[in-house]
């Protein structure tokens, strides 16, 4: 079993239980998307020692403790699920990690981001626009394929370019997710 030297940072108790049965790796659980600051604290401590890769549920409060996380370790790796791998086998649960398949999960730390705000803006609105991912009918479908091609979550339109530049996305890499969109979209 692969041993990460990062300390994943997780929502609750069932996400540490599928993540270890996936990989050899520590954990930190926020409990919830209101961190104490004794967690938070942790976390900081932890991120200067060893690293963390932050790895929450891919809705909503999973993107609040992502951003709560970032804004006070700016060098904070991520990983990513896609809604799809998050949901759960009965019908009351609730999209997370917990429902991840082990291979989702391997595959998600395998593919870690680290942000990168020094980055220039690399892919401008009008991009977005032009290629169906903004004020366009399909454009959240469009943006959820990306970001799950993409390995970066998904983001509404305001959040998109961001995200984009944050994680260091080439344009190269965004023009191949978009025509990956753009086959599957006529192939449908």
């Amino acid at each position: 079993m692969k041993k990460i030297k990062e300390v994943i940072v997780v929502e609750g108790k069932d996400d540490t239980k599928r993540i270890q049965r996936a990989v050899d790796a520590d954990t930190i659980e926020t409990r919830g998307s209101a961190i104490p600051d004794e967690t938070l604290d942790l976390i900081k401590k932890v991120a200067q020692t060893r690293g963390i890769i932050v790895f929450t549920d891919p809705d909503f409060s999973g993107e609040k403790i992502r951003k709560a996380i970032s804004a006070e370790v700016p060098n904070a790796k991520h990983a990513f699920i896609t809604r799809k791998q998050g949901v759960p086998n009965r019908s009351d649960g609730s999209l997370g990690v917990e429902h991840a398949s082990v291979e989702s999960i391997r595959e998600a730390l395998n593919k870690v981001y680290t942000e990168d705000d020094s980055a220039g803006e690399i892919i401008s609105k009008a991009e977005l626009m032009k290629d169906g991912l903004m004020g366009n009918p399909s454009a959240k479908k469009r943006r959820e394929r990306l970001g799950e091609i993409l390995r970066i979550g998904y983001v509404n339109g305001k959040q998109l370019q961001h995200r984009l530049r944050m994680f260091g996305i080439s344009h190269d890499e965004f023009l191949n997710a978009v025509q990956q969109i753009d086959k599957e979209e006529t192939h449908d």
